[in-house]
């Protein structure tokens, strides 16, 4: 269920990690939960991006290049005194850091951490922000295609689909990158849960099902990038 701003635009998430890789991984997994998602690596990159971005929420590695995520915080705050921030410590770091962390109100998790634990941390802090609206969008659409998150309900062009349960999680996770290239590595992480021992033959099976769905008969939405992987739509005219 996606939070949203009050002017009813997806809730923006800054994510601050030097480990580039690391911070693709959560701006990726927020992405695909309604965030609309920033990413800096630095310190002084981090509260530059703050200013322009005005984030709704932080994502904060602790330990920065330049100087650590609690001086990031500082000059964050300085301008909007009641951010949301998760930080994110190395085990051995979390004893001397969770009284300081606590102590603001906010939230931490150690590395390595589930992407799960995470999402579902930033939403705690986000709920208790006035920030953020209470009503929620659970429809998502591409073109005359459209999904329900809560009904599970799947119809294109008013005609309804009927989808296996991971069949239904790749499609809402195509549906929720649109016009974005999907590589088989990044929907094995997220479609079959992280660990699925790299079997991209299966993406390439579960795709073949979804068209023969969603595109049999219709101009396609689901198209191959050769090489780099797979990319959802809207049919020509759709917008």
């Amino acid at each position: 269920m996606e939070l949203l701003r009050p002017d009813g635009n997806p809730l923006r998430v800054l994510v601050v990690d030097d480990e580039v890789n690391i911070a693709e991984l959560v701006a990726m997994a927020l992405r695909y939960e309604g965030f609309d998602v920033h990413q800096a690596h630095t310190g002084i990159k981090a509260v530059a991006a703050a200013k322009e971005f005005a984030p709704d929420a932080v994502v904060l590695d602790l330990m920065l290049p330049d100087f650590d995520g609690l001086e990031v915080l500082r000059r964050m705050r300085n301008a909007d005194p009641d951010l949301p921030v998760v930080f994110l410590t190395a085990r051995d770091a979390v004893e001397d850091r969770v009284a300081g962390l606590t102590a603001g109100g906010d939230d931490y998790v150690t590395k390595p951490f589930s992407l799960e634990e995470l999402v579902a941390r930033l939403r705690a802090l986000l709920r208790r922000s006035s920030a953020v609206r209470a009503d929620a969008v659970n429809v998502i659409t591409v073109g005359d295609l459209s999904l329900d998150e809560d009904s599970r309900e799947v119809t294109r062009a008013g005609v309804e689909i009927s989808l296996t349960a991971t069949e239904f999680e790749l499609l809402r996770f195509l549906m929720r990158n649109p016009k974005r290239v999907l590589s088989k590595a990044q929907i094995l992480d997220r479609v079959w849960n992280y660990d699925f021992g790299g079997q991209a033959n299966v993406v390439e099976l579960y795709i073949s099902y979804l068209r023969r769905k969603i595109d049999a008969g219709r101009e396609p939405m689901i198209h191959t990038m050769r090489g780099a992987g797979y990319v959802l739509k809207p049919a020509p005219g759709q917008g």
